[in-house]
């Protein structure tokens, strides 16, 4: 009887995990068969429903259809999203177009997202949609018209077999290309842009320039800080300060999502909330609390445009949006059924939000948090009281809140923390107990009518406030990251544990009595599952980079190239990135092999194929010889090496190596990704 109203709470996992089935095939399906067995699926469930069937029969075939439902809405999202992909330019070309917003700075320079109006080489039909560009310099503001001199390049792939994909990612966004600024930018004339492209870039400047009003107001340290929770502009934000963030468990206060909708359409309903009611000629004639609902819709929509609408902001406002909705319907605001409805209403929009981290950790900590408000005893007030042990207790009982709601949403993103990130930070709940009143009362809502209040001057004394916020935020980030011990290196799972843990996690929360932590033991499961072998070394995309195992290490052999691929790689197999030693090396401006077996690789980054004394010199020095051009021949120092070429790149991707008792076994970043339409496969120098 508990689970008798639960059962529909299943439906949009079931959506769910047809979704992910989709992104998880390696050959594109073809579209009419998906539709058609969702169809079929959908017709036999009501058909069995309206005759009267028990829910034994009905439950699974309502699973069944919504399975088959997400396949093809997945189906369908990416043949309404497909763009043309740019190729992997042989040499630079030029690029015209249209600056439409500034993106977050990049480890090469800032980077702007472009309109391309021209691209040198490229026919119109053969144009992306959009381009992320690598800039010198300052960047352009929106609405710019430039040129760019500039190296083309397909979205990145993995950094890793099984790594996150960003070239899915961007693909989904519209993204269909990356390029890197060889030169400085120069003003252009274009022919006058869609009215579309205009409005977008007309609010992109606006928001901009509200960014930088906040840095003047309070400093590139602070109000980069506060910029980037405004309007997602993470332009000013220093690398040490993201990095504390980052070790503290405080990040995801820098990303515009559930957090941030909650507290400004939170803030902004009971604000409207109060005013009515402290008015009673209005109080008497109006539904405060519908009222309320309906500022808070604006407010929640009006955040969203500030915000720039990246996907976490997008499904924030879905979920928050719900809640108002269920408001003006008389409805409990916080309940898993609205939650179930928000969650089929971006999936249906947005499938892809599915395999994000942002997705999977946001719903998951929603969810537990909604399970606890669920669970929590109702605290009878006693009558009577004295108002010191009044307040003494209700003090008591806030902090005693506040402590499990941040453990139960800690746990319940834990695991996907642990997969997609590789970090666990420690102290996490120690800094989100003690950021979380400041950002709940004081930061957010300050930054909140701060905004507002900018563009007509008047926002000085809230920024003012929000402005110590956020040094209080930066100070307990940075002394809880420089604790001893702060952060931990998990190395991943296999990715089909993943989908155990989510679905381990959803069942204690969605399950009603005891028998819900039956889940328990499969939602730790990232946490208990078995690793994989550590790979004996990983060559990145295109032979620019390599490292090798070593003592619970990864030994980098071009330290600074391509850092980030390096450090995704050795977190996500659990490895300490660490340099190579200088001695016992001979390096040259194109390769760079080991004497006297220091390590089993031997590079060769430049464009050119070596010579065949060259060629015989890498192989001669270790077992593995990367060669990122195309080699012809071979000589006979390399007929027991395993020699990998330009080729086996350009097919690949990047790789990682296991040495076995009958040689090498490898597995490339396109075994796990497949042949999808996002798979295309570039140059790692052209990526900013």
């Amino acid at each position: 009887m508990a689970q008798s109203l639960r059962w529909r709470l299943w439906a949009p996992v079931a959506f769910g995990g047809g979704a992910a089935v989709y992104f998880a095939l390696k050959t594109e399906p073809p579209l009419w068969p998906l539709i058609a067995t969702a169809a079929v699926a959908a017709g036999v469930w009501l058909a069995v429903r309206r005759l009267g069937a028990g829910r034994a029969v009905t439950l699974p075939l309502m699973l069944l259809a919504c399975l088959a439902l997400g396949l093809a809405v997945a189906k369908v999202r990416t043949e309404r999203v497909t763009a043309p992909i740019a190729p992997a330019m042989a040499e630079p070309t030029v690029v015209e177009g249209w600056v439409l917003d500034v993106d977050s700075p990049g480890d090469r320079g800032h980077r702007v997202v472009l309109a391309p109006v021209r691209i040198r080489g490229l026919t119109p039909e053969e144009t992306p949609i959009r381009l992320r560009a690598t800039v010198r310099g300052e960047p352009p503001r929106p609405g710019e018209a430039i040129r760019l001199f500039a190296i083309l390049n397909p979205p990145p792939p993995p950094a890793s077999p099984g790594a996150y994909d960003f070239g899915r990612n961007a693909f989904f966004l519209g993204m269909g290309g990356t390029a890197f600024g060889l030169g400085e930018t120069r003003a252009v004339a274009l022919p006058e842009p869609p009215e579309g492209l205009k409005r977008t870039m007309a609010i992109n400047a606006a928001r901009f320039a509200l960014a930088e009003r906040i840095v003047a107001r309070l400093g590139e340290r602070t109000g980069g800080i506060a910029a980037a929770m405004v309007t997602g502009h993470e332009t000013w934000i220093a690398r040490e300060d993201l990095d504390a963030m980052r070790d503290s468990g405080l990040a995801h206060i820098l990303s515009i999502s559930g957090l941030h909708m909650a507290i400004v359409g939170g803030f902004v309903f009971f604000g409207v909330r109060l005013g009515v009611a402290a008015w009673p000629w209005l109080a008497l004639r109006v539904n405060g609390k519908k009222i309320a609902a309906i500022v808070g819709l604006i407010a929640v929509g009006s955040y969203l445009v500030v915000s720039g609408a990246p996907p976490p902001a997008q499904r924030a406002a879905i979920t928050a949006s719900v809640a108002f909705a269920a408001v003006l319907l008389d409805r409990p605001a916080i309940t898993m059924h609205a939650l179930a409805v928000a969650a089929m209403i971006v999936l249906l929009i947005q499938p892809e939000a599915i395999v994000t981290p942002g997705f999977q950790m946001s719903f998951a900590a929603t969810a537990a948090l909604v399970a606890l408000a669920e669970s929590w005893p109702r605290r009878v007030r006693d009558m009577g009281v004295p108002w010191p042990i009044a307040v003494i207790q209700t003090g008591g009982h806030w902090i005693l809140a506040a402590v499990t709601a941040s453990f139960v949403a800690g746990a319940a993103t834990g695991p996907f923390a642990v997969q997609h990130f590789n970090r666990m930070a420690m102290y996490g709940l120690v800094a989100n107990l003690g950021t979380s009143p400041i950002a709940d009362f004081l930061m957010m809502p300050a930054l909140a009518l701060g905004a507002v209040l900018e563009p007509l001057g008047l926002g000085g004394p809230f920024l003012w406030v929000a402005g110590k916020g956020v040094d209080a935020m930066l100070a307990i980030g940075h002394w809880t990251a420089g604790l001893p011990g702060a952060v931990r290196t998990v190395s991943s799972a296999p990715d089909y544990v993943l989908a155990i843990a989510f679905l381990g996690v959803l069942f204690v929360c969605l399950w009603k009595g005891r028998l819900r932590w039956l889940g328990l033991p499969f939602a730790c499961a990232v946490l208990l599952w078995p690793r994989m072998e550590t790979p004996t070394m990983w060559i990145g995309d295109a032979g620019t980079n390599a490292a090798w195992s070593e003592g619970g290490r990864a030994v980098v052999v071009r330290p600074g190239v391509r850092a980030f691929a390096a450090d995704l790689w050795s977190r996500r197999r659990g490895l300490e990135l660490t340099p190579r030693a200088a001695e016992g090396w001979v390096c040259q401006r194109t390769a760079c092999a080991p004497t006297d077996g220091a390590a089993p690789v031997a590079l060769w980054w430049g464009r050119r194929e070596p010579d065949a004394v060259q060629l015989d010199d890498l192989c001669r020095a270790a077992e593995v010889v990367s060669v990122r051009a195309v080699v012809n021949a071979l000589p006979p120092a390399c007929a027991e090496r395993l020699v990998l070429d330009g080729v086996d790149f350009a097919r690949g991707g990047a790789v990682e190596l296991w040495r076995g008792e009958d040689g090498w076994r490898a597995l490339w970043t396109s075994d796990v990704r497949g042949d999808r339409p996002w798979s295309r496969i570039g140059d790692p120098d052209g990526e900013g």
